[in-house]
């Protein structure tokens, strides 16, 4: 990779980087977590890692201390340290070491202490040497070869690398953990495993090559930085990309509800709303799982306020036109699910309710009484679905919105039209 390339490539995964660093940050105030944590900093080490790593900043830093291989030293501890933390990350995710606290603080407590032994001789070692001079800030592992104090800190370091990664590697294949989350950055983990350890394997032999005199390796050793910027990318996106999923089906989620909103809460009740932006905030693009849990709410809190004009006759005529339609076979596709038909019963049941109230408030209106018309008589009726555990709640009012203008439900509010038209007294007197 040339050092136009690699600014390129190294500053644009620092950006991505600390802007996910952030991201974590943000969750990380709302739900402060020692795996959470351990990702934030990981990120916040990356990105300075892969900002330094880059040849205008590994100059940059050279000049500043008057070193040109400073950079060096930060970037490799640097490195170090994001694997520490995944390595350490996957110890703290399996469920046999969680359940044994003693074997597992003995086990971090054995790692971090190679963790932190190694950078302590990286350190004496780096600062005993003369680097003095101009250096390409992608060949220094084999510009450098010859000193013996450079080959312990390449020995120290590589050694380090390999070892944490490949244990990681083989407990990312062994974990096999309940949370989907878990599972799929384990798997991102195990494949970036072995792309930093492509690092290793392009490294050593044109480090050793290069402390013997001959520089005939030295590209394959700049490959090495190749497989270590993939790993890194796999990485992050391992320990985002559940995340990002979620997020993404969050906004989706809100956007789908957006027709039950506008016929549950604007339509009824706009106090109902968490504030005068609630029908916007569907657009934003930060704190989506708070906009979530509060637009199934305003929903829920919308379909009681409807609950006095629900008529039974909305369900029931949908339940009848499906039994209609599965016995002369009319039904398009595959019969509905008994979660599909409730939904469209509530669907009904719902677009019915809240025209009942837009006429009641118009015929108040014109007897000069506007406000909250009076409810009809009577007891209340149910709403099909109201006993759904509140876990399983967003999904259901997913299904109601999306059955509102399903043909099933729109052919069973005619029926219901035509059967109170033909009703001597109006439903409810």
């Amino acid at each position: 990779m040339s050092e136009s390339a690699s600014n390129v490539v190294y500053l644009v995964i620092a950006v991505i980087d600390f802007v996910i660093a952030g991201w974590k940050c943000l969750a990380l105030l709302r739900d402060p977590t020692p795996t959470l944590s351990l990702i934030t900093v990981n990120f916040v080490a990356s990105g300075l890692v892969f900002a330094m790593a880059a040849p205008a900043g590994y100059r940059m830093l050279g000049e500043l201390t008057g070193v040109p291989s400073f950079a060096t030293l930060p970037v490799y501890i640097g490195i170090l340290t994001c694997f520490s933390l995944l390595h350490l990350l996957t110890m703290l995710w399996d469920p046999r070491l969680r359940q044994s606290p003693a074997v597992l603080r003995r086990r971090v407590t054995v790692w971090s202490a190679a963790y932190l032994a190694a950078p302590a001789v990286m350190v004496v070692a780096f600062c005993s040497v003369d680097l003095s001079g101009p250096t390409d800030p992608l060949k220094f592992n084999t510009n450098f070869a010859g000193d013996p104090l450079i080959q312990v800190f390449l020995a120290v370091f590589l050694t380090t690398l390999a070892c944490g990664t490949l244990n990681t590697y083989r407990r990312c294949r062994k974990l096999n953990p309940a949370d989907p989350r878990f599972r799929h950055a384990l798997r991102s983990f195990g494949t970036a495993m072995l792309f930093v350890f492509g690092y290793v394997v392009c490294s050593v032999p044109a480090i050793t090559l290069a402390a013997l005199g001959n520089h005939a390796l030295d590209t394959v050793g700049v490959l090495g930085s190749t497989f270590g910027s993939i790993g890194a990318l796999i990485t992050s996106y391992g320990l985002s990309g559940a995340a990002v999923g979620a997020w993404l089906r969050e906004r989706r989620d809100i956007k789908a509800l957006q027709p039950l909103w506008d016929l549950v809460v604007e339509g009824v009740d706009e106090d109902l709303a968490f504030s005068v932006d609630s029908a916007r905030s569907h657009r934003l693009a930060w704190n989506v799982g708070f906009n979530l849990h509060r637009r199934v709410i305003e929903i829920l809190d919308g379909m009681r306020a409807l609950r006095p004009w629900v008529s039974p006759l909305p369900a029931a005529a949908v339940y009848a036109a499906q039994e209609q339609e599965a016995s002369r076979g009319t039904a398009d596709g595959r019969p509905l699910s008994e979660q599909d038909l409730q939904a469209a019963a509530t669907a009904a049941a719902l677009r019915d309710a809240a025209q009942r109230l837009q006429a009641a408030r118009l015929e108040a209106a014109a007897q000069g009484h506007a406000g909250h018309p009076q409810p009809p008589e009577g007891p209340q009726v149910a709403l099909p679905g109201e006993d759904t555990p509140a876990s399983d709640e967003r999904q259901r009012l997913l299904r109601v919105a999306q059955a509102l203008t399903a043909p099933l439900v729109t052919t069973a509010l005619q029926v219901v039209r035509v059967q109170r038209s033909a009703a001597e007294v109006p439903e409810g007197q």
